[in-house]
């Protein structure tokens, strides 16, 4: 039988396309727009829109399984649309067109940031959810997961998965993360934030999504966390294993707070999206304790330490010519 991954041509989507193929699956990898070629015989990359409900249709017949990890990841709002449209309508549909098409089960990469961040304790699966506020890509990830759960209500089996921070090799556009380690070795970061976040192996992400779909538990939430750091101790880790040496000036929060408004009315008008904008600064002060127990004793899952993932990301970033 057939396991389909949305989100195909992304940095997730990759790596976990690749993770089913080696176990030995037919996967029908599901892209919007970009292109994706997969070194696996048993891969068939599909071209759709998940906004249509015909296309949907289409990417689900004859498939066992599903992992939907199509979205679009803002920290700019959400300026035509498109935000909304991917991360709620398109889920919407294609949970629709799974329970419809009769899917064995279904598994919905949702986030970190449907959950309220803003308190000093610990996150984990009990934390009070976001209810139409935060980013434009926290509120509609917390809508999109909200419609899929009510097709979960009407009979689709599924998960939902929860990662954070996601980093590591196979990262080729790249992410904002791998983005960052390459800005620190290209010495093209003046300064740091006084902020950090809980930073987790997309290894590790895919290795609990594919466990969630084996043996989690019908409709419940499941965290992927790894481990926080400080930005600080990102780029000394990435110091360490490349020699180049990390920006010595680190902003204080109440300041990167202070200017980051700026950058959203230059990157409104630029129709850019600015490193330090006030939902990127919102992220790096966020809670500091997010926990994957629940994943760990259900799931076997075990993220690995943040310095190997640093390690083996600029080793891939080194043969894919991208340190050149």
């Amino acid at each position: 039988m057939v396991t389909v991954v949305t989100g195909a041509s992304g940095f997730i989507g990759r790596v976990l396309v690749e993770a089913l193929a080696a176990e030995g699956r037919s996967v029908r990898a599901v892209v919007h727009a970009s292109p994706a070629d997969f070194d696996a015989p048993n891969v068939e990359v599909v071209r759709a829109d998940l906004r249509d409900p015909g296309d949907a249709r289409r990417v689900v017949d004859g498939a066992e399984a599903v992992f939907h990890f199509a979205s679009i990841i803002s920290l700019s709002g959400d300026r035509d649309g498109a935000v909304e449209a991917t991360n709620v309508g398109a889920a919407e549909r294609l949970a629709e067109a799974s329970l419809a098409g009769g899917i064995r089960r279904f598994v919905h990469c949702s986030t970190i940031h449907v959950f309220d961040l803003r308190g000093s304790g610990p996150v984990d699966e009990a934390t009070a959810r976001l209810e139409g506020v935060g980013s434009a890509y926290s509120r509609t990830k917390a809508e999109g997961e909200r419609r899929v759960r009510a097709v979960f209500a009407r009979g689709l089996s599924g998960v939902v998965v929860h990662p954070t921070a996601v980093v590591g090799p196979g990262d080729h556009r790249p992410s904002r993360t791998g983005q960052v380690l390459l800005d620190l070795v290209h010495r093209r970061l003046p300064a740091l934030v006084a902020g950090g976040f809980d930073w987790v192996d997309v290894r590790d992400v895919c290795a609990g999504a594919i466990a969630a779909e084996q043996r989690g538990r019908d409709g419940d939430s499941y965290i992927l966390s790894g481990h926080w750091h400080s930005a600080r101790e990102l780029a000394a880790i990435a110091e360490a294993h490349t020699g180049v040496r990390a920006p010595r000036i680190t902003v204080p929060m109440w300041l990167a707070r202070s200017t980051a408004p700026l950058a959203d009315v230059v990157g409104r008008v630029a129709r850019r999206e600015f490193r330090f904008s006030s939902e990127a600064i919102e992220a790096l002060d966020a809670a500091r304790e997010i926990r994957h127990d629940k994943a760990a004793r259900e799931l076997g899952y075990a993220p690995r330490p943040l310095a190997a993932t640093v390690a083996d990301t600029y080793r891939w970033f080194e043969s894919a010519g991208a340190l050149a």
